[in-house]
Order: structure tokens, then sequence, then C-alpha cells
């Protein structure tokens, strides 16, 4: 077998990284910076959000309609809390204790969003005018609708990816 050349190595190592939304810098690997400027929203180049594929609207009765399905695709605490830490740093929060975050799921468990993947998973100040509180009760909201049929899954996803703040009104339900 031919030896492949460390240069070319290299190469094709920095463009699997820079695929992967990484960078090298002195040896090392560092996640791609996310900016603040979409707050209260996500970076949506860091976190556009990702559905379960578990979740459509012919399975709402067997999963999010269920009382307490949340809970059994739910990640681990020591899943979410290392995320946290390591996104935290991506967006350059000054404030770096996180219990001043919640390592929220962008689209949310309860309307059909990736339990695991980080590009749905961010840590969402608790802080501020429009919080991480406020976002779930638009979630709750949505969610109810779902299951009662006013508004269509794909809609009420739709709604909180473009802006969560505005989901409701955009859906009549405010």
């Amino acid at each position: 077998m031919p030896r492949t050349s460390r240069s070319l190595v290299t190469a094709l190592s920095s463009l699997a990284l820079a695929a992967a939304g990484l960078t090298v810098a002195a040896g090392t690997a560092h996640a791609q910076s996310c900016s603040q400027g979409y707050l209260p929203l996500p970076d949506p180049s860091c976190q556009p959000g990702a559905f379960n594929p578990d979740v459509t609207q012919s399975t709402i009765d067997s999963t999010i309609c269920v009382s307490g399905w949340t809970a059994t695709v739910r990640p681990s605490s020591s899943y979410t809390t290392a995320l946290k830490k390591q996104q935290i740093v991506e967006y350059g929060f000054t404030d770096t204790s996180t219990s001043d975050y919640e390592e929220d799921h962008f689209v949310p468990l309860e309307l059909g969003g990736s339990p695991k993947s980080e590009l749905n998973l961010w840590p969402e100040p608790q802080y501020g005018t429009t919080t991480a509180a406020n976002k779930d009760t638009v979630e709750n909201k949505l969610k109810k609708a779902v299951c009662a049929g006013t508004v269509t899954l794909a809609d009420a996803q739709d709604a909180i990816v473009t802006d969560w703040t505005t989901a409701l009104s955009k859906l009549g339900l405010s």
C-alpha cells in the first residue's frame, strides 16, 4: 500500500475539521465561534435546529401527545452539562456560570426536536427580558395546539425555528 504524504494527511484532516465546523490552531481543534447577536435565539449557523425522525404528524398520538413521552427521550444531565460548558465558550459569554443558562432544545422535545443533536441544543441565558422560562410557555401552548389538531406539527416547528418570540402570534394563538 502506498504511503500517504504528511502534507496530504494534514490537508485532508484540516478539510474534514472544516467540514465539521472546526478549525486547527496550535495543534488543537476549536469549534467555530457562535454569535450572541441573535439572542434570544441561538446563532442559526451553530444551532439551526434538528428534528427527531420518530416524530411526525402521523406519530404524534404515540409520541409527543403522550403524557411523559419527552422523559423517555431526554438526554442525561451529564451529557447536556458537558455540552453547555463547551457552548458557553463557543458563544463567548463572559458569564460562565452554568446555572445562568439552560441547555435548551431549540426545537423542543415536545415538538419533535432532536434530543441529543448539537445542532438543536444551545446554552440559552436565563437572564434578560426574554428567557428560557418565556420560551417554555410558548412551547407548551404550541404542543397543546398540535395535539388538539388546531396547528400542524410542521407549522409549529417552522414557527418556533423562525422566531419563538413571535411563534404564537404567527399561528394565531396569542
